[in-house]
């Protein structure tokens, strides 16, 4: 079943705020493997003239992806998420993400479309810190994939 076009352009409200770590942004820079030590070093980053250490840039997906929930878990929608991959994802900064940043996502469908029994999801992520400054849009796109003649006929079993 497609999903509900007039979904497009709802807005979820906004998450509550997440506050960025030290530890977080130091754990997930070794996950991915990048040793900046921007992210690590407190002395470094302020050399570079922040604040405090900075977040690599694919870090805001933990917390976007998490708003988007709300969209995912909407019933209205019809998503089943059994079905969902995850398609594509992109991120357009201000600014740095920071360690004590506090930040709120609020989500908005901002485009579905159907092919070949697939569905494609496209989210809008808003990022804004605690003064309500923009720091970071995310777009993250989810494929729905079709249900193909086996999953249709253990459905009806």
């Amino acid at each position: 079943m497609a999903l509900d076009q007039s979904f497009v352009g709802r807005t979820y409200p906004p998450t509550d705020p997440y506050e960025v770590g030290r530890e977080k942004i130091r754990e997930f820079a070794e996950a991915v493997g990048d040793t900046n030590p921007a992210y690590t070093d407190p002395h470094a980053a302020k050399a570079l003239g922040h604040a405090d250490v900075i977040a690599p840039p694919t870090f805001v997906f933990a917390i976007t992806f998490k708003a988007a929930g709300q969209v995912i878990q909407d019933p209205q929608l019809g998503l089943d998420y059994s079905r969902v991959v995850h398609g594509d994802q992109k991120f357009v900064y201000t600014r740095p993400v920071c360690a004590g940043d506090r930040l709120t996502v609020t989500s908005t469908i901002e485009k579905i479309k159907s092919m070949a029994g697939n569905d494609f999801l496209d989210i809008r992520g808003e990022v804004h810190d605690e003064a309500g400054e923009h720091v970071v849009t995310a777009w993250t796109k989810l494929v729905a994939r079709a249900v193909d003649a086996d999953d249709a006929a253990e459905g009806q079993a």
